[in-house]
């Protein structure tokens, strides 16, 4: 990353010539609700997004009232970086181009476990413990899969100090949180858990069905919704197709370095360079490695929204989703992301008079990703929006027109 930078890509006069969709996979806007004006706003605003630089790539899906109003993607998966040259080799995003989505993740994760309440496999107010004995260890016997959950296990980061490369030992990474000490006690203060949380939702997952969570994810949620890639990591056959993660924008300041470094064990370049390892699509990461197309994280939202069923097909219960996205307590300042924060059993959850998803989505539920990735559906606006992006900025000249695509979607989008 260059120090005296803004650290962007290159972005070409005419953005249609690197814009990639089916207009046949599109619905007519009038049966979603919308005039063709609206449409074109919304998209004009993901466009001012990816003119900024900040991001070689960006898959968008808008889906409302039921229909694909957008499924588009613009720039390149690989080849335009803001090292890159103008000879470097490249190749075009597409819709069908498959993108890490981080922290979205959790939101599957926490799906699965509600799965399991709903199937009586787990209760959610019993300890942890109850179901993996060895997590007692040094005082966390009280902590509830709730408590996980909602980011109140008091363990919101691997104690001590670690190499990045410890993410991709798995077994390694568990026994150390079996045996660390929270530092806070259990659901009494929001700390967002950026890895923690994600790998003992993991172990309760094997220890209730006694398969990992990507073969369980397989089964209840990827095979039933017909997606190709929905699923932690990315298989060896589908390698090559994925968009590569670039650390983009301003030079990180050393509170973020220093949150990076506790949370993901390295900093921005590091931690980047570790989701591109081949090996980081080899693993399961709860929190923190699912690969999907825009298309396919928004047909998950889209699940939710309908209350658990899909073209037919019936993945939760309702009641499974309103518990899933019931407010987990007051809204608390979060002791590691520094703002205030709703979250709910597994998500975050959006706010009026402004909130994570843009103004007045105060019943608007979802998650970010790291760092510019933004999944979540609104019931008010009976919408489900999925944002992935390639370029992995902390700070940079994108945040206003990040906010003006926010505000676009509120807007042109009405609750109703």
């Amino acid at each position: 990353m260059k120090l005296l930078s803004t650290n962007t890509c290159r972005v070409p006069r005419d953005l249609a010539g690197v814009t990639s969709y089916d207009p046949a996979a599109e619905a007519d806007p009038q049966a979603a609700g919308l005039d063709e004006a609206r449409k074109q706003r919304i998209w004009r605003a993901v466009e001012g997004l990816y003119a900024t630089g900040i991001s070689p790539a960006i898959t968008f899906c808008l889906r409302r009232h039921g229909q694909v109003v957008l499924n588009r993607a613009i720039g390149h998966r690989i080849g335009n970086g803001p090292g890159d040259t103008p000879d470097t080799p490249k190749q075009l995003a597409t819709p069908d181009t498959p993108m890490c989505l981080f922290s979205a993740s959790k939101v599957v994760t926490a799906m699965l476990v509600h799965k399991l309440a709903e199937t009586h496999q787990l209760d959610l107010l019993a300890p942890v413990s109850h179901y993996l004995p060895a997590f007692a260890a040094n005082g966390k016997k009280h902590v509830t899969i709730a408590h996980i959950l909602a980011h109140r296990a008091g363990i919101p980061t691997i104690e001590g100090d670690f190499d990045v490369e410890l993410l991709f030992d798995t077994p390694k990474v568990v026994d150390i949180l079996f045996n660390a000490r929270p530092a806070s006690r259990s659901g009494h203060r929001a700390a967002y858990h950026a890895v923690t949380g994600g790998y003992i939702l993991g172990e309760l997952i094997r220890a209730a069905t006694g398969e990992d969570a990507r073969e369980y994810l397989r089964k209840t949620v990827q095979e039933p919704l017909g997606m190709t890639y929905f699923n932690y990591g990315l298989k060896p056959e589908h390698r090559g197709r994925e968009a590569i993660g670039y650390a983009t924008g301003l030079k990180p300041v050393l509170a973020v370095d220093w949150f990076l470094k506790n949370a993901l064990g390295g900093d921005l370049d590091t931690v980047v360079d570790v989701t591109n390892d081949p090996r980081f699509m080899d693993i399961i990461c709860p929190a923190g490695n699912i690969f999907a197309t825009a298309e396919e994280a928004g047909r998950f939202f889209e699940l939710l929204l309908r209350g658990g069923e899909l073209d037919g097909v019936r993945v939760f219960d309702p009641l499974t989703i309103r518990r899933a996205t019931l407010e987990a307590g007051k809204p608390q300042f979060d002791g590691t992301l520094l703002a205030p924060l709703r979250y709910s059993h597994g998500m975050m959850l959006g706010g009026n008079p402004v909130g994570l998803y843009g103004p007045m989505t105060g019943r608007a539920f979802g998650h970010l990703g790291f760092s510019n990735i933004f999944c979540w559906a609104d019931p008010e606006r009976d919408i489900s929006v999925s944002l992935l992006t390639s370029g992995k900025p902390v700070l940079g000249t994108h945040l206003a027109a990040l906010g003006k695509l926010l505000a676009t979607l509120s807007f042109q989008l009405p609750r109703q």
